[in-house]
C-alpha cells in the first residue's frame, strides 16, 4: 500500500507545482500587460488596448482550462487507482488460501474413502472403540468441510446440470436417450471453487445420444420473459 500512497502523493505534488506555474506566470503576463499599459502613450488607440486585454485574457482561459482538464484527469486517475487496489486487495484475500485449500481437498478425500471403505453394517457390529473411531472420522470430514466453506470454498456437485468446461472434467459418456446431450448424470468425483475460480473440477460422466440440449438463457432473455410476464 506504500507504494499506492506514494504514487497518490506525487500526482498531489504535481498538479500543486502546476498550479504554482501557472500562477505566476498569469501574474507576471498581468503586471506586463500593466506596465505596456503605463508605458504606452496617451494617445493610443483604444481600440488597440482592450484588443491587447482580451489576448490576456483569452489566454488565461486557456491555461485555467487546461489546468482544470488535468485536475480532472488526475482525479480519474486516482479513483481509477482507488479502485483497483481494491479489488487487488479483495483477491488476495479471498484466493491466498487457494493452495492450502487445495491440499485440504486431499485429506478431505482421504477421510471419505476410510469411511466407504467400511463393508456395509460393519458399524453395526462394530465394538463401542471401533463406532466411536468411525464416528470421530466423520465429525472430522464434516468440521474441515465446514472451515473451507466459511473461507469461501464451495463444493460443486453438478449431477443432472448442464456440462460445463470451466468446472467439470468429463471421465466417460454414458449412452442415454431420455436425457439431453452432456447433461451430467455421473458424479465420479466432486469438484470444488473458491469465489468464481476453480480449485478442483468435479469429475463426471455425461450423457450421450439424447436431444440437444437447450440453450442456456441469457440475462437479456430473462429480463424479456419478465416483461412481457
Amino acid at each position: 500500500m506504500s507504494g499506492t500512497k506514494n504514487h497518490e502523493d506525487a500526482l498531489f505534488d504535481d498538479l500543486a507545482a502546476e498550479e504554482a506555474r501557472l500562477a505566476e506566470e498569469e501574474q507576471a503576463e498581468f503586471d506586463a500587460a500593466l506596465e505596456a499599459e503605463e508605458s504606452e502613450p496617451e494617445d493610443l488607440d483604444a481600440d488597440a488596448r482592450a484588443d491587447q486585454l482580451f489576448e490576456i485574457i483569452d489566454k488565461l482561459k486557456s491555461e485555467n482550462e487546461s489546468l482544470n482538464d488535468k485536475m480532472l484527469r488526475t482525479v480519474a486517475e486516482m479513483e481509477n487507482l482507488r479502485r483497483r487496489t481494491q479489488r487487488e486487495v479483495a483477491d488476495a484475500r479471498m484466493y491466498s488460501a487457494s493452495n492450502f485449500a487445495r491440499d485440504m481437498l486431499g485429506v478431505g478425500d482421504n477421510l471419505r474413502r476410510a469411511l466407504e471403505s467400511l463393508p456395509e453394517g460393519a458399524r453395526d457390529n462394530a465394538e463401542s472403540g471401533m463406532k466411536v473411531l468411525v464416528e470421530g472420522v466423520e465429525m472430522t470430514e464434516r468440521e474441515m468441510l465446514n472451515a473451507l466453506e466459511k473461507n469461501g470454498v464451495k463444493k460443486l456437485n453438478p449431477e443432472n446440470e448442464k456440462f460445463d468446461p470451466n468446472f467439470h472434467q468429463a471421465m466417460f459418456e454414458v449412452p442415454n436417450p431420455d436425457v439431453p446431450n452432456n447433461t451430467v448424470v455421473t458424479v465420479v468425483q466432486e469438484g470444488y471453487q473458491i469465489g468464481d475460480r476453480v480449485l478442483r473440477p468435479a469429475m463426471v460422466g455425461v450423457a450421450k445420444g439424447g436431444p440437444k440440449a437447450a440453450p442456456t438463457p441469457t440475462a437479456e432473455d430473462e429480463a424479456e420473459s419478465g416483461e412481457q410476464a
